[in-house]
């Protein structure tokens, strides 16, 4: 049984169908990326998976939870699914250990010298345990979207969301944030990742996802979707 399972997603803002009924399914273990042009629905899916869009049909399975139109317990969810945007959303005023051990205490009620050791350990894994004490403003971007990951996963979740993590970073740091996702992704963490990082994603993926006007226009795997693609529009994308 998939670890994620989305059946008949449909999304619309007024007038515009954005999704119109995505069909998408990860196994555990698995990093699965998708692609496609701006306004094709790649990030407004991703942010159904965690709750931040509501669906209008279909339903959507994460680890036992479950979304339709009508229910969807963000609380449970969010505690399956963990997210990191383009931009940092770190709290200015906090440091970074505190930045990564606040959700650990307020969702999962943690208790704080237990969130605090589990932000060691996660800033560590992100190659920042030096940094505990530090402000966000002492910070690259690099080093502030690897406190962003650290943060996600401190909360320990079943699945990771990326929206295009790197999108919002200078060319030199890009590698940094890539390389703590691709250690992430051998240690066989389930990942879902939305980027425009092609060489990445060809190099990571158990699966690459092409979306176009608001469907799954194509899957496979990397080498079939970058060497091998079936359609015009793949065809176009990648070129």
């Amino acid at each position: 049984m998939p670890l994620v399972e989305a059946k008949g997603v449909e999304k619309n803002f007024g007038t515009n169908q954005v999704l119109k009924g995505i069909d998408f399914a990860v196994e555990r273990g698995q990093v699965v990326t998708i692609i496609g042009r701006s306004g094709s629905g790649k990030s407004t899916f991703l942010r159904t998976l965690n709750g931040l869009e509501g669906i209008d049909a279909g339903t959507i399975e994460i680890d036992g939870e479950h979304i339709d139109a009508r229910h969807a317990d963000l609380r449970a969810l969010r505690k399956k699914v963990g997210m990191v945007f383009q931009q940092y959303n770190l709290f200015p005023h906090l440091s970074v250990g505190q930045n990564v051990a606040l959700a650990q205490t307020v969702v999962k009620k943690t208790h704080r010298d237990k969130a605090y050791a589990v932000a060691e350990t996660m800033l560590e894994r992100v190659g920042l345990a030096d940094k505990f004490d530090a402000y966000p403003e002492q910070l690259s971007g690099g080093q502030q979207q690897r406190v962003a990951i650290a943060r996600a996963l401190a909360m320990k979740p079943a699945v990771l969301l990326c929206d295009e993590i790197t999108s919002a970073l200078d060319p030199e740091l890009v590698a940094e944030v890539l390389g703590v996702v691709e250690s992430l992704a051998h240690e066989h963490m389930t990942l879902i990742m939305v980027t425009h990082e092609m060489r990445f994603a060809k190099a990571v993926s158990d699966r690459v996802v092409f979306m176009h006007q608001g469907r799954v226009w194509e899957s496979g795997k990397p080498e079939d979707i970058f060497e091998r693609p079936s359609t015009v529009e793949l065809r176009r994308f990648i070129q």
